[in-house]
């Protein structure tokens, strides 16, 4: 019995020796997590959802007033340009084409008779000038006679008087064909007066027939067949017979944030997810960068705003995919992912690894208050604590480090450190309290590299 207590005293004596050797071991370290620096490639990403928008569409609007007689179209079909998609009744505006087509061919028939008049009037000219120098052949001799002698009085006056009547012959034969060249020419005045008549009454038909601007999809259709369209206000009711979308060229319009919008470059490349199309990526670039900032909550121009009030804010980012597909639909929610800059093999570190540090913090203290320095207080440095020494006797170093593009979790390190370097990564109240050449042990068996893989 003796034994089997002697046995368990000296286990618990055993123990009780190695609690207090690993006690002593540990006193004075503090416990991290460190990451070893590693080359990797980095990007600077920013995010925006928004959703999907063809860059050319538009509400085909009624541009006659009457009753929808066809529809030659549905939701979701694909029409051509030039296509006939819905027809409104056209009684009057046919009735009037169709009148002024017969008035401009009673018109012609004028202008035909007209015509015949003045060459009737033509044929009188040249008979009255033939009559003319007839007599005025005869007139000479007549005078040449009678100054001889020869011709009596009263023929030489008859000879006159027939010269005198061919003279006012030729007179009205050309007072007749300038009439008739007159009338011809207002019978064309008039049928041109026709033609313009026509052509406004044409496109007053034309107008009862809608057809496709440009290739595309039918997105939207408001109204039914028999149901009346207004001409008015682009958007009013009953004023847009359908929306086209042309499809060939698509974009996400998404909303990036202010603090964002500065990083953002025309022609970045990005890649566009969309929730109705799970695990597929497009890729896209950006095309238009907003100037204007749009408040979060209604989505108004700030510049148009009328409330004082101070909240977040958005900038408008369009991205134009590289190659969509057909199941694409104008309004599907999207979210675009743009890469504002990227450098490839560079030495990164965590995030979370980066601390403020004043070389003030480590003097020594008296009585519960830091000694007073000579000089102005230092202001904190940017930088990382690096694990020097060997295992079991391990020691900090702070060093300042100036940083580059900022990845997900990583940042880009420009100076301070260099590959394979050990630095103290958390936790994260461990870290901000640590001090310069401080003792510390590795938390975990095996420290992590910056990349987050064992």
């Amino acid at each position: 019995m003796k034994k089997i207590i002697l046995s368990i005293l000296a286990a618990i004596v055993v123990i009780v020796l190695i609690v207090v050797f690993i006690w002593r071991q540990q006193s004075g370290y503090t416990k991290v997590l460190t990451a070893k620096i590693a080359r990797q490639d980095l990007s600077t990403v920013v995010s925006g959802t928004g959703q999907i928008k063809p860059k050319t569409y538009m509400n085909v609007g009624a541009t006659s007033f009457g009753r929808i007689t066809h529809f030659y179209v549905k939701e979701g079909d694909l029409v051509k340009k030039g296509e006939t998609i819905a027809t409104i009744e056209n009684v009057q505006q046919e009735a009037n084409v169709h009148g002024q087509e017969a008035a401009i061919n009673a018109a012609k028939t004028d202008i035909a008779s007209y015509i015949a008049a003045e060459k009737t009037a033509q044929a009188n000219v040249e008979h009255a000038k033939a009559d003319l120098e007839q007599k005025q052949l005869d007139w000479n001799r007549a005078q040449a006679l009678y100054k001889d002698g020869i011709l009596a009085k009263q023929d030489f006056d008859a000879k006159k008087a027939a010269y005198d009547l061919d003279v006012a012959s030729l007179d009205q034969a050309v007072a007749g064909l300038n009439q008739a060249k007159a009338q011809t020419e207002s019978a064309r005045g008039h049928m041109q007066t026709q033609v313009a008549n026509l052509r406004v009454n044409q496109d007053l038909l034309d107008k009862t027939v809608a057809v496709a601007p440009f290739d595309g999809i039918v997105t939207n259709m408001p109204l039914r067949e028999g149901e009346t369209v207004v001409t008015g206000i682009q958007g009013t009711e009953g004023a847009t017979l359908m929306t086209l979308a042309d499809m060939s060229i698509i974009t996400a319009e998404i909303k990036v944030d202010e603090t964002d919008i500065v990083n953002v470059q025309l022609g970045q490349s990005a890649d566009v997810t969309v929730d109705a199309l799970p695990g597929k990526i497009f890729k896209g670039h950006v095309t238009l960068v907003g100037d204007q900032a749009l408040l979060r909550s209604t989505g108004q121009a700030t510049s148009t705003s009328t409330s004082g009030t101070e909240e977040a804010k958005d900038f408008k980012v369009v991205v134009t995919l590289d190659a969509p597909n057909n199941e694409l639909r104008p309004g599907l929610s999207t979210t675009a992912k743009i890469t504002t800059a990227q450098k490839p093999a560079i030495l990164a570190l965590p995030i979370q690894a980066l601390t403020m540090y004043s070389s003030d913090s480590d003097k020594p203290v008296h009585d519960g208050v830091q000694a007073a320095s000579s000089t102005a207080k230092s202001a904190p440095v940017q930088g990382v604590f690096i694990v020097n020494g060997k295992s079991g006797k391990l020691r900090v170093k702070f060093v300042p480090v100036a940083t580059g593009i900022t990845g997900t979790t990583d940042i880009e390190a420009l100076s301070g450190l260099k590959e394979g370097d050990e630095i103290v990564i958390g936790p994260y109240k461990t870290l901000r309290g640590l001090k310069d050449n401080a003792l510390v042990k590795r938390d975990t068996a095996k420290p992590v590299t910056a990349n987050g893989n064992s």
